[in-house]
């Protein structure tokens, strides 16, 4: 059991979605219980004990996340509860919330957890935290479904989302990234500045590679609007079902960062137990220091994107048939693992623990 320390003065209830991703299991109502936090979350109150002193604690946590102390103007909380935990030599665990993430101090004792930013240009403090997502094979649909009968020499591509290879769409993109980071350097936003680009026309370029090469075939789905725009719940359970069936069909997926620098559609793949093309632009991936990815992952880099039909078309004739099953079994087993919420932050105080 994890003994974890936090600030509970900190929690301001109304801005709950700057809490802390796992305090958010369980601070909770009263009628909230443990059997309802196994199902929502996956974890228990037997995992975890939270103490009431920090020299008791085998790790801290800051409450909120940095945006919420920055954005509030009470800095000053976040780098005392620090400070305090450095006297103890207690790692302090934080996060940044958003697309972009914010710019923080570096503290010898504090490990910043975050999705996006590039990696060449952050600290070593700060280490990739996956999205969560809820279990795609809790449906059974896909679980009765067979795997694959039988091994091509073509592989098969998927994906479904949003897309647009359009010029006149990313220029209007590149020009609302520009006006973003303007708002950082004037110090009106506290959103880190971002790679200048268009990531649906950068998305669009990739698949249109994938498209025009005689060495693969696909199945895309292209939407020009996030979930094709849909506004009932019965629509939303449809593109859901839809963009799950297009991964489970295929053994491949493309994965490209959306507007921020990170792809939700990595983890959706490797739940699904299949895998991702992961176009790398300088991505930080969580758990990098426990996790070989490009073991897991047809891996290229953002440079040698006009390569990928020959870098899939590689791995693909590499490995046999039962060899890359093994991977698709190992890619679902990393995401229960390591990924999924109970896996990645049991993983990740193991490893981090004095």
């Amino acid at each position: 059991m994890i003994r974890i320390y936090y600030p509970k003065d900190h929690y301001i209830k109304k801005h709950r979605g700057e809490l802390f991703p796992l305090l958010k299991a369980f601070i909770k109502g009263t009628s909230f219980t443990d059997l309802d936090r196994i199902a929502m979350y996956g974890v228990t109150e037997k995992d975890y004990q939270f103490v009431d002193n920090i020299a008791q604690s085998d790790i801290a946590i800051l409450t909120m996340s940095w945006n919420y102390y920055q954005r509030t103007k009470q800095l000053f909380l976040a780098e005392d509860f620090i400070k305090e935990a450095e006297k103890f030599h207690k790692k302090v665990f934080t996060h940044t919330t958003g697309d972009f993430g914010v710019t923080i101090p570096y503290f010898k004792y504090c490990i910043v957890l975050r999705p996006n930013g590039y990696v060449s240009k952050l600290p070593s403090n700060h280490v990739g935290i996956p999205i969560f997502i809820e279990d795609p094979l809790k449906n059974n649909k896909f679980e009765t479904k067979p795997l694959f009968e039988t091994n091509i020499d073509t592989p098969l591509i998927g994906f479904c989302g949003q897309t647009n290879a359009s010029l006149l769409n990313a220029l209007k993109e590149i020009g609302r990234v520009c006006a973003r980071n303007l708002k950082f350097y004037l110090k009106l936003s506290i959103n880190s500045p971002q790679k200048i680009m268009s990531s649906s026309y950068f998305r669009g370029q990739t698949l249109k590679i994938i498209k025009k090469s005689s060495l693969l075939n696909n199945n895309f789905i292209e939407r020009k609007k996030y979930r094709a725009g849909v506004r009932t719940s019965e629509e939303r359970a449809k593109t859901t079902q839809d963009f799950y069936e297009n991964i489970y069909n295929a053994m491949y997926t493309v994965c490209v960062r959306g507007g921020g620098n990170f792809s939700v559609r990595l983890y959706e793949t490797l739940a699904m137990g299949r895998i991702p093309i992961f176009v790398n632009t300088d991505c930080l991936m969580p758990l990098s220091h426990v996790t070989n990815w490009k073991n897991h992952l047809v891996w290229v880099e953002e440079n040698e994107l006009n390569t990928l039909p020959e870098k899939i078309v590689e791995f693909h004739r590499k490995y046999s048939f039962r060899e890359k099953e093994l991977r698709m079994k190992q890619n679902r087993l990393l995401w229960e693992k390591k990924l999924s919420f109970d896996g990645y932050f049991k993983t990740l105080f193991e490893s981090n623990k004095e």
